[in-house]
């Protein structure tokens, strides 16, 4: 199980266990404790929204905690926490206020946003999937042009991993076959080119970026200048940032 079934099976568990939860808030005649039941559940999930769903922690969160603005108490306002302490509306009009019957409609709530989390959660993490990506792109990068200073050739070696590894992805996104299991720049380029990813000029750039790295690599090639090293380092910066 990879680690996006992996946490898909964990959302369809607290949602299970939201369940449960729920059925024992919902049961007025037994009226059994729930608070420990409920805490566990709420900081897991919570912890999940945060994850995955930051545009509805908020929303989600509310439920449970109280507005710090709030000026009353009574429907509208009456949040889970409040049920957990004991809290109850103290007006008169508001005599026969339910609040474990409210408590409970804010968990159902909490569980709708959690499920609809769930049913877009191939979406979401692979959006996830991808800004991690781009990041630790643009960490290895800066590192490729740091090492400019240093080693030329690392720094070419390291900048041509990178287009070599972002030209795979871009492959196997769009399920395009490979047929070399190590395949080189070229390997990937041709294949993309062919499948009309990109145009000839942007084929054209990565095979001049494929011979700087070339250069680099190799002792037995000519010695790659500065300029071309940088170049290489800036051109990989490029397509990392604009072909996809």
């Amino acid at each position: 199980m990879g680690a996006k079934e992996k946490i898909q099976a964990e959302l369809s568990e607290l949602l299970r266990q939201g369940a449960e939860v729920f059925k024992k808030f919902s049961d007025t005649k037994k009226s059994p404790d729930i608070t420990i039941d409920y805490q566990s559940w709420y900081s897991r999930s919570l912890k999940a929204m945060k994850l995955l769903a930051p545009d509805r922690f908020d929303e989600f969160r509310g439920y449970y905690e109280a507005d710090p603005k709030r000026k009353s108490l009574g429907y509208g306002t009456y949040v889970i926490h409040d049920y957990i302490k004991g809290v109850a509306p103290g007006a008169y009009n508001l005599r026969d206020f339910d609040t474990r019957g409210q408590a409970a409609r804010g968990m159902y709530n909490q569980i709708v946003i959690l499920k609809s989390v769930l049913e877009r959660s191939e979406t979401i993490l692979d959006d996830i999937q991808g800004t991690l990506l781009a990041e630790l792109q643009d960490d290895e990068v800066a590192t490729a042009e740091a090492l400019l200073k240093v080693n030329i050739r690392a720094a070419g070696a390291l900048a041509g991993v990178i287009l070599e590894s972002h030209l795979q992805k871009i492959a196997d996104g769009h399920g395009i076959k490979i047929a070399k299991k190590a395949p080189t720049i070229a390997d990937l380029n041709d294949p993309l080119k062919a499948a009309g990813i990109y145009e000839t000029a942007v084929w054209r750039k990565i095979s001049y970026l494929a011979d700087i790295r070339n250069m680099c690599s190799h002792k037995k090639a000519a010695d790659p200048s500065a300029e071309q090293a940088k170049e290489l380092v800036d051109g990989v910066r490029w397509v990392v940032k604009n072909v996809a």
